[in-house]
């Protein structure tokens, strides 16, 4: 893959999350909200896994389009007043920190 296809590969961000009993609707509650403020930039889509065998267990997945898509988030994250107390609140209803994974795609379409 060239740099120039790099900087146009989708990314992926991984966030492994649990929550502690008694706080899903609390949790989906926050989520319907804060997801299309997530998603506002454009080039963002925000999902979530549900772990078949623990109903307090997710990955959060936030696909980018692009590494512009990303960079443009990540400063958001680093900057924006309302993006860090949105990922405040998100903070507050986890059990514990996320495991973060970032991944770029480089198949895709076999």
């Amino acid at each position: 893959m060239s740099l120039t296809q790099l900087e146009h590969a989708p990314i992926e961000l991984h966030l492994r999350i649990q929550i502690p009993q008694g706080t899903r609707d609390r949790f989906f509650s926050f989520l319907h909200g804060a997801i299309p403020f997530y998603e506002s930039l454009g080039g963002i889509r925000v999902r979530l896994l549900e772990d078949k065998n623990d109903e307090h267990r997710f990955i959060e997945v936030i696909e980018y389009d692009s590494q512009e898509s990303f960079d443009r988030d990540d400063l958001r994250v680093r900057e924006d007043p309302e993006m860090k107390s949105m990922l405040e609140r998100w903070r507050a209803l986890l059990e514990r920190p996320p495991v973060v994974e970032v991944y770029r795609t480089r198949i895709s379409s076999l």
